[in-house]
């Protein structure tokens, strides 16, 4: 029996074997979507978007998350501008669509409550839903705090929605009491 001729085959289904192991291995490198290190929220920005290009486009709310606590070390009226500059470039990236960036932007940095979309002075679906509502703006309001007073130092925008709050709060006991005794 020819030794050679049983080698040769057996050499190249061996190549193809260790190549394709080589290729797998190339392919399935998974991003390793490490948590920004700098204390500067410019460069945390920068890593985070390189991060995010790399394929971890899953972790845009930690990332968003990672760089608020960041800009908290350091907390200053520009820093609202960097997080709309970051917003911007997701947007233009195709990560958010412009809703989403919105919604962002308006739940930490403007007094502007979007758990409160629609009309809330109505009588058939938010009195139902009144404590639902409530809880949500209330949890809008936390990030507010945190986006408004502690990122960005905008004491009179966080008192503003606080003041909001509060009300919006009045108007819908005052409504849903009324919706109650008319029927």
């Amino acid at each position: 029996m020819n030794l050679n001729a049983i080698r040769k085959p057996l050499l190249i289904v061996a190549g193809l074997i260790a190549t394709s192991f080589v290729i797998a291995s190339c392919a399935s490198t998974a991003p390793t979507c490490a948590a920004p290190q700098s204390k500067n929220l410019s460069a945390a920005i920068s890593t985070a978007q390189s991060s995010l290009m790399e394929g971890c486009h899953a972790h845009f709310d930690r990332y968003y998350d990672d760089l608020l606590t960041i800009a908290e070390g350091d907390p200053k009226p520009e820093n609202k501008r960097e997080f709309s500059e970051f917003l911007v470039w997701s947007t233009d990236k195709g990560l958010l669509s412009n809703r989403q960036a919105e919604d962002y932007y308006n739940r930490f940095f403007n007094v502007k409550f979007m758990s409160l979309k629609g009309d809330y002075n109505n009588c058939s679906h938010t009195c139902p839903n009144k404590q639902k509502v409530l809880f949500d703006m209330e949890r809008e309001l936390s990030e507010k705090e945190r986006g408004l007073l502690k990122v960005s130092l905008d004491n009179d925008g966080y008192y503003r929605a606080d003041q909001l709050y509060q009300e919006v709060e009045l108007v819908l006991e005052a409504t849903c009491t009324a919706c109650s005794a008319s029927r």
